[in-house]
């Protein structure tokens, strides 16, 4: 028998045809052989029976196939010693609308090099956009649901209303949109009439959908028509614009409301005065009445590690991930990180951890379709964490019910409002902020189903266990932290209050930042600041009341808000000796005979090395020994942070201050004489850039430095005038004796306290 694939509209279905036609046959591969090629993605057979391989990372088959689940006394064991969990979310789903968009974002309009399922690198825009035409015979022909429809009309003839304009345009939109909700302005015309302009949701509550298009403009003005008052004279009704989702939606209504200054009101008389009612009530009332719909053919995947985790490492065990488990996929990935993202940090790019974003079809080659289970996430993150072990980085995979973590919020609960460093979001509703504070805190929170206590009672015995039997004091510890959280958990639902509440009293977090605002208070001497240095430490307090205010719970406001006050007091005493000290003309250092040396060393890199240079050398240094001072105090136990992720932290900061070495930082280079840590990381970034072509230009060094300078800055500064002030604020002691005849290093043009913040990785869902 012969088959005609012209019979087929799609490839899949050719593929198909041709795979049951050879097994009729008896001659084509087995079904066993078959299911191992899709399962360690091996290579894939082109139509005209060319194999092409996929892409990996050296493995072999057998090394691509899917392992067994690692016991919890295994990986317990890990995460105390340091590994860091697996981390893989669903970003979004779309169709072929949206695909275009999507490897958009992931290759940064092009900028950053993709890398496909046959390990292809595409970059640039042209290249970029093939990629929607070859999978379009993966894409469905379903089109998303018309959510939304902006609309507008006018009245020539109005009949007056006792309650005025809005009561009687209300009237006409109901007659003609039924019981949808909606939102609206009205704006007088100079005849007399007026204009409405508005918001309505397309489905009403009996299921019938407005398509937003000529067929429904008919429909709504017969409806008029039909209950039109005596006198009253509608000229026109039309619909402007329809779309899909909460988004879209939000974003309308916003407009409407911008435009014309809050004066918008919705069909049950509710005032929408500014952008934050529009977006309540896009997302508490309206969002319900959608029973939106979209085409899920593309899934945007997003894989994260710590910040410092080695790029290329992670960037090799994304790749063999993907190839493992979407084999007979087609996908797309991209690596972004802070050093080489070009989307700048407060547009969200440049985030302080490595992840990889990554676009696969829904469907494959076969027309098998890709299941979002609560299992297939699981697998999904043991996958990730294998194929990290296997180069190196330890990771493992966790379930927030081992460690009684809070459930994660959904992207349609919260919005972003900043994207410096942790991007920060704020709740959509009262339980959405409730539940984003109590994820982003890490409260310790009770599972809830009966299959879901059974499995963190065995993870909680487990826990009991490393504390009896591990030879380590440092995994007996966690253990015990571990333990600890689940009883937080148990005492706040015995109490019958919300977990938060009963956790903030003991939470260790809370304890931390309550022991770093004593620290600042502590009167070592009482010598009068200069005025940057005072303006640093301000900023420090405030800060640290800011960070133990939102961990605070209610029962104990009253008494936090006597601390505060008291702690202000304090600054403004500080702050009256500095004025005073000031207008006296008195030296305002505290070590009048180390100021002058630190001036006298400051002088000499400036002569030797140039402003600029000195400056970015200084600011990038503050940074490398504020990090090595926490993680003295973290090996001493004297501060509870995770002494690996400082470390991690300084690894970046390293990374960073050895790129200015090795694009001709004299001053940088100076200091690494006597740094071991900083020489060898200048070494590292020397060699990757004579290997990629940037050997023998030390010449340039100047110019070099004077880039890194404008780059470093953008990021760290947050008062530009500082240099001009005082060059000797914040003087920070080195961590090392060896490093005495190190140029001095004034105060940073941010507060370190701050920069520490961008170092917590986005592992919040």
């Amino acid at each position: 028998m012969e088959i005609f694939l012209g019979a087929f509209l799609f490839e899949w279905e050719q593929r198909r045809a041709v795979l049951l036609h050879e097994r009729s046959l008896g001659a084509g591969p087995s079904w066993e052989e078959e299911l191992r090629r899709r399962r360690v993605g091996g290579s894939e057979r082109n139509f005209d029976g060319r194999r092409t391989k996929r892409r990996g990372s050296g493995f072999s088959q057998s090394d691509q196939r899917q392992v067994a689940a690692r016991p919890m006394s295994q990986r317990f064991g890990a995460l105390a010693r340091g590994s860091q969990p697996a981390v893989v979310k669903v970003a979004s789903y779309g169709g072929r609308a949206r695909l275009g968009a999507m490897i958009s974002y992931v290759a940064r309009n092009g900028e950053i090099a993709i890398e496909s399922h046959l390990g292809e690198l595409l970059r640039g825009k042209s290249e970029i956009a093939s990629i929607g035409q070859a999978w379009e015979d993966l894409m469905s022909a379903r089109a998303e649901s018309r959510d939304i429809g902006v609309f507008r009309m006018r009245v020539s003839q109005p009949v007056r209303s006792e309650n005025g304009d809005f009561d009687e345009a209300r009237a006409i939109l109901k007659s003609g949109l039924g019981n949808r909700s909606f939102a609206f302005n009205v704006s007088r015309g100079e005849d007399g009439g007026y204009r409405i302009e508005g918001v309505v949701v397309l489905r009403d509550g009996q299921g019938e959908r407005l398509t937003a298009d000529a067929k429904a403009i008919d429909i709504v003005r017969a409806r008029m028509s039909a209950a039109s008052v005596a006198g009253r004279t509608i000229d026109d009704f039309r619909f402007t614009g329809y779309g899909n989702g909460v988004d879209y939606g939000t974003a309308r209504l916003r407009s409407l409301v911008d435009r014309h200054a809050g004066a918008v009101e919705t069909g049950d008389g509710q005032r929408v005065s500014d952008s934050r009612q529009a977006g309540d009530l896009v997302q508490q009332q309206w969002r319900h009445q959608f029973h939106s719909r979209r085409p899920r053919d593309v899934l945007h995947l997003v894989l994260s590690a710590r910040a410092g985790t080695d790029r290329q490492a992670f960037r090799a065990a994304a790749r063999d991930f993907l190839a493992s488990e979407f084999a007979s996929h087609r996908y797309v990935f991209a690596l972004h990180d802070p050093f080489d993202d070009p989307k700048g940090e407060r547009q969200g790019g440049r985030r302080p951890h490595v992840h990889v974003h990554a676009v696969v079809a829904m469907r494959s080659e076969d027309g098998e379709r890709i299941e979002t289970t609560i299992a297939s996430f699981r697998r999904w993150r043991e996958g990730l964490a294998t194929q990290a072990r296997a180069q190196g980085i330890d990771m493992e995979m966790t379930d927030r019910r081992e460690r009684a973590n809070a459930p994660a919020y959904g992207r349609n609960q919260v919005r972003p409002t900043s994207h410096v460093g942790r991007t920060q979001h704020v709740g959509t509703s009262l339980a959405a902020q409730r539940r984003y504070d109590e994820k982003r805190t890490d409260v310790p929170h009770r599972a809830r189903s009966e299959a879901s206590r059974a499995y963190a009672d065995t993870a909680r015995g487990e826990w009991h266990r490393l504390t009896r039997e591990s030879e380590a004091a440092r995994v007996r510890g966690f253990a015990r932290d571990q333990l600890s959280r689940f009883e937080t958990a148990d005492r706040a639902e015995g109490q019958g209050v919300p977990s938060r509440r009963a956790a903030d009293q003991s939470r260790p977090q809370l304890k931390i930042e309550l022991a770093n605002l004593s620290r600042l208070l502590e009167i070592d001497d009482m010598n009068a600041m200069t005025r940057p240095e005072f303006e640093i430490y301000e900023k420090r307090v405030e800060t640290a009341l800011f960070q133990a205010e939102r961990l605070v719970a209610e029962t104990a406001r009253d008494r936090f808000r006597e601390i505060a006050t008291a702690a202000r007091a304090h600054v403004e005493v500080r702050r009256e000796m500095m004025e005073e000290a000031e207008r006296d003309g008195a030296p305002a250092a505290r070590d009048r005979t180390a100021l002058t040396a630190d001036d006298r060393r400051w002088e000499e890199a400036v002569a030797r090395h140039g402003l600029k240079t000195v400056e970015v050398a200084n600011e990038a240094m503050l940074v490398v020994e504020y990090y090595r001072q926490r993680i003295a105090l973290a090996d001493r136990r004297e501060i509870a942070d995770d002494a690996n992720a400082l470390r991690a932290s300084l690894n970046v900061e390293l990374t960073r201050a050895a790129k200015l070495g090795a694009a001709g930082n004299s001053l940088i280079r100076e200091i690494a004489e006597v740094d071991v840590e900083l020489k060898s990381a200048i070494a590292a970034a020397d060699h990757l850039r004579d290997r990629s072509g940037h050997g023998g230009r030390r010449d340039q060094a100047t110019r070099s430095s004077t880039l890194m300078h404008e780059t470093e800055s953008e990021r760290l500064a947050d008062r530009p005038e500082d240099h001009a002030k005082g060059k000797n604020a914040g003087d920070m002691q080195h961590s090392s004796p060896n490093r005495e005849d190190v140029p001095r290093q004034p105060s940073p043009r941010r507060n370190a306290d701050e920069h520490i913040r961008r170092d917590g990785d986005d592992h919040d869902r």
